[in-house]
């Protein structure tokens, strides 16, 4: 039996994970529960593997193995997942296929974005990479970008990362977005709305977020999926 405030987290982690690839940060799971301090959260984290319902993978930061969720709701549909962090292939999910039967679609790899201070924006393709049909959804556009930078590592993105990213100009409150910052150069931050203002927040304490009129960033995407090499 969870508490209110562990299905709350459970569920909030699950919702994040389906919608950005990501798991949130520690930051954003104590404002999504509004609570005062990140050491609620590990306590909460705590009791959820001491209950079975996650497992924290050793040695990665923030790698957490969903391994099952409360009735109400697997009924809403959900299948466990590793969240960040390599899989344990010795023990493979149920209803796991093989890799050589899932259906892979090329993206072009369109140069480099910044995961810190922003660079020169994208140009054009400079090669293709394979991304799991599964990870793009049945409709839009995308396109691939290489990491540069360590700004985000906090949401499980580091450099040299290949991130899937669906193309579209505009994007809710919280999300990972590529960001046109005065038409000339481009990064990937978490976009915040403050009024007029659009803040560009980074994913490690040693960057500071930068905050912009709304007329001087364009959103030109979404992250969808993240691809890493080992």
């Amino acid at each position: 039996m969870l508490t209110q405030k562990q299905r709350e987290l459970l569920e909030f982690i699950h919702k994040r994970l389906q919608r950005d690839g990501v798991p949130p940060s520690f930051d954003e799971m104590k404002e999504a529960l509004d609570l005062r301090s990140k050491s609620g959260i590990h306590r909460l984290i705590t009791a959820l593997e001491e209950r079975g319902f996650i497992n924290r993978l050793a040695h990665r930061a923030r790698a957490i193995e969903v391994i099952k969720l409360p009735d109400a709701i697997e009924r809403g549909g959900f299948s466990p997942r590793v969240i960040d962090g390599e899989a344990d292939n010795s023990n493979p999910p149920r209803d796991a296929m093989p890799v050589e039967a899932a259906h892979a679609l090329e993206l072009p790899v369109m140069g480099r974005i910044a995961a810190g201070t922003p660079i020169e924006a994208i140009s054009h393709a400079s090669r293709n990479v394979a991304v799991p049909g599964s990870m793009l959804g049945s409709s839009g556009h995308h396109y691939a970008l290489e990491v540069k930078g360590d700004s985000m590592i906090e949401a499980g993105i580091n450099d040299g990362d290949i991130v899937v990213i669906r193309e579209q100009s505009s994007a809710d409150n919280g999300d990972i977005v590529v960001a046109l910052v005065e038409d000339h150069e481009a990064t990937l931050k978490r976009l915040r709305r403050r009024g007029d203002m659009i803040a560009l927040e980074a994913a490690n304490p040693a960057y500071e977020t930068r905050v912009y009129r709304a007329d001087q960033v364009k959103v030109q995407g979404r992250l969808v999926g993240l691809i890493r090499n080992y």
